[in-house]
């Protein structure tokens, strides 16, 4: 069975005084995979003077935009509808030599490289190697998330998007952007392939259908071994139909929500919230 879910997620700034321009992008659109259809989707952005839509490297869709007049805040709001099926709970066959066979390496070899964010310390590296001893890759990926995860405290407002994982390792605190860099940091130094994913949750599964929920903008990992999995290593769960997928790349930064620069001295305060309703 599937589901269809109406997301909401309104995004923007609010600028201490007036500034003369903005040059942005956002990546606030769903995409179509496998286990999920968007259905519609659209971007509204006020105040702007001109869009312009596109695919980027990884995949996502992004919107980019200008505001060439003097203002004072800026909205972006997403709306979609994107009906999702089951969680695929795949048990990946590929083994350790076919994960570091040249042909492999060479395909997925971004997602095997640390960035700045997802840098393990020698630590997790270790711990990761001991879940991992004796397993196949899936299993091991799934032993590593659950080993990471025992260690680390969920806590909000501890860290920020510039957080790197040997960071979130050391205060042992963070949020779900926290624990993917930290995993994903932990898989790659294993030879596993695994990508950081953008996206939605829904976050009640006893919502009825119709009720709109303050959903979230949430980040999980997927990884590879034979097969893609996703897998949210802040719950512990294989994806499934409360999760849908905005990007996929190699960290946070590659899929920021809203990013951009300004003309002006003025600072700015970030707004967001999002709204899932469950409609069938």
């Amino acid at each position: 069975m599937t589901r269809r879910l109406r997301i909401v997620h309104r995004s923007g700034l609010r600028y201490r005084a007036p500034v003369a321009a903005s040059y942005n992008r956002a990546r606030m659109t769903p995409v179509t995979t496998l286990r999920q259809n968007v259905l519609d989707a659209t971007v509204r952005i006020d105040p702007v003077t001109w869009t312009h839509a596109y695919q980027d490297y990884w995949g996502t869709r992004v919107t980019g935009f200008e505001v060439l007049v003097p203002h004072q805040e800026l909205t972006v709001i997403s709306r979609s509808t994107v009906e999702v099926g089951p969680g695929l709970d795949l048990d990946g066959l590929a083994g350790w030599d076919d994960l570091r066979r040249e042909s492999v390496v060479d395909e997925f070899t971004e997602y095997l490289t640390q960035t700045v964010r997802t840098n393990p310390a020698p630590e997790v590296v270790g711990l990761a190697r001991e879940a991992a001893a004796g397993l196949a890759p899936d299993a091991a990926a799934r032993a590593v998330c659950e080993a990471l995860r025992n260690r680390i405290d969920y806590r909000p407002g501890v860290t920020g998007v510039s957080t790197g994982a040997g960071e979130v390792w050391a205060a042992r605190q963070g949020v779900c952007q926290d624990f993917a860099h930290v995993t994903l940091g932990a898989l790659r130094a294993l030879g596993i392939p695994a990508r950081y994913v953008s996206g939605y949750l829904h976050p009640l599964a006893t919502a009825e259908v119709g009720e709109a929920v303050e959903g979230q903008s949430h980040a999980w990992i997927e990884w590879w071994a034979g097969e893609w999995t996703g897998f949210d290593p802040t719950s512990l769960t294989v994806t499934g139909q409360d999760h849908v997928v905005v990007a996929r790349a190699r960290d946070y930064v590659d899929v920021s929500p809203l990013e951009g620069v300004y003309a002006g001295t003025s600072g700015s305060q970030l707004l967001v919230s999002v709204e899932v309703t469950r409609i069938t």
